[in-house]
């Protein structure tokens, strides 16, 4: 690694910001990453009050991101951030990001990516032309043995992959608590803040990612059902989607934030010729195999018999609970380990490179767009297209 930190600045995740401090802990998790400045809050008074309480320089603390882009951007290359967070709502993603890759940043984005596809696809774009790398923090492709699934998968141990079904209930909006004062209910649920989908853009973006990542096989159609359960919402806030994949495989989404009594029980199965697979959330250092001619098999983490991947995305010795902000920062982790790696003019290593891109931001857009239009259609299948 670097003889220094990898320089990190903010934009949003100030006071009363939910994933704001869970990006802080888990930049900081590995000591690779030194947050050196930002711009926390579209309120400039609060930007500076909560640079202040995080121990920002004053000259470094920003009252926007336009401005932290121009100062940083005149420092000296030994000194200036390196890439920005972006933990603000979607629709504060675009703009910020896209300004950032102009004035030669890297960029870590929240998901989804953006508000629209056709602005996904020019921050991709615009990454492309410039060279620059963009990590989208898909946190659930973070832990070990989802990466250990996607290696047995990519190996054919599973044989050719047949049926995935992946499932993400949550109970948090069975109320209409945005209308109680509930701030990460209320942008949610407002579709000028997170865009044309409610439920389905928030988690079922992860679970359809989770999906494609682990079966290695990338959605083709889909025929959505989506609901507004909660009575006097304007976006879904629970679904059911038939899909099909591009290898002939099919598969089924479910998405719920009305699930009464759920907490985040993101779960998966993935079904090949030889066997399947089964990873849940909620118990997330435990991979379960099931063999069509054979007993069945845990895998737990931390093991010398895993993957060169999972034991790359694994800290500590088997037993221990490898959790949710282990997981967001193993995707800060080989991230930021990539960027050392291209600005020392050297090639990083596969397991570095393996974080979410600007490209699945991309394919998380034209999820939310063709999964809201196939939800409107009377047309069974919904063909995935970009």
């Amino acid at each position: 690694m670097a003889e220094k930190k990898i320089r990190m600045g903010m934009v949003g995740g100030g006071k009363d910001a939910f994933i704001g401090a869970v990006h802080r802990i888990a930049a900081n998790m590995d000591g690779l990453i030194e947050l050196c400045c930002g711009a926390f809050s579209s309120n400039p008074e609060k930007a500076k009050a909560s640079g202040r309480a995080l121990f920002i320089e004053d000259n470094r603390n920003y009252g926007s991101y336009a401005e932290m882009f121009e100062a940083e951007s005149q420092l000296p290359a030994d000194q200036r951030m390196q890439f920005v967070s972006i933990v603000t709502p979607n629709f504060a993603h675009f703009e910020p990001a896209m300004l950032a890759l102009e004035s030669g940043f890297h960029v870590l984005i929240d998901k989804p990516m953006t508000l629209t596809l056709e602005e996904a696809k020019k921050l991709h774009s615009k990454a492309t032309e410039t060279g620059l790398l963009v990590c989208l923090t898909h946190t659930y492709s973070g832990y070990p043995m989802v990466k250990q699934a996607r290696q047995m998968v990519k190996a054919g141990e599973l044989g050719r992959i047949r049926k995935v079904c992946v499932e993400y209930p949550q109970g948090w909006l069975s109320l209409p608590s945005e209308n109680e004062g509930n701030k990460q209910a209320s942008w949610r649920t407002d579709p000028s803040k997170s865009g044309i989908s409610g439920c389905m853009g928030d988690i079922g973006t992860h679970a359809a990612q989770l999906a494609e990542y682990i079966s290695n096989q990338k959605i083709s159609h889909m025929c959505a059902d989506l609901n507004i359960v909660v009575d006097g919402r304007a976006l879904d806030d629970d679904g059911n989607i038939l899909l099909k994949f591009d290898n002939g495989a099919n598969g089924i989404l479910m998405a719920s934030q009305i699930a009464a009594g759920e907490e985040n029980a993101l779960s998966i199965k993935v079904y090949g010729e030889k066997g399947g697979l089964e990873w849940h959330q909620e118990e997330p250092n435990t991979l379960k195999l099931k063999w069509l001619d054979a007993p069945a098999q845990i895998y737990r983490t931390g093991h010398d018999y895993l993957s060169s991947y999972a034991k790359h995305n694994t800290r500590t010795p088997s037993g221990h609970p490898e959790g949710y902000l282990e997981a967001f920062a193993n995707i800060y982790r080989n991230f930021v380990s990539t960027i050392d790696k291209v600005s020392a003019g050297e090639t990083p290593s596969e397991e570095m490179l393996d974080f979410p891109t600007s490209e699945d931001g991309v394919r998380g857009m034209a999820f939310i767009e063709h999964v809201v239009a196939s939800g409107k259609s009377d047309q069974k299948w919904y063909e995935f297209k970009i």
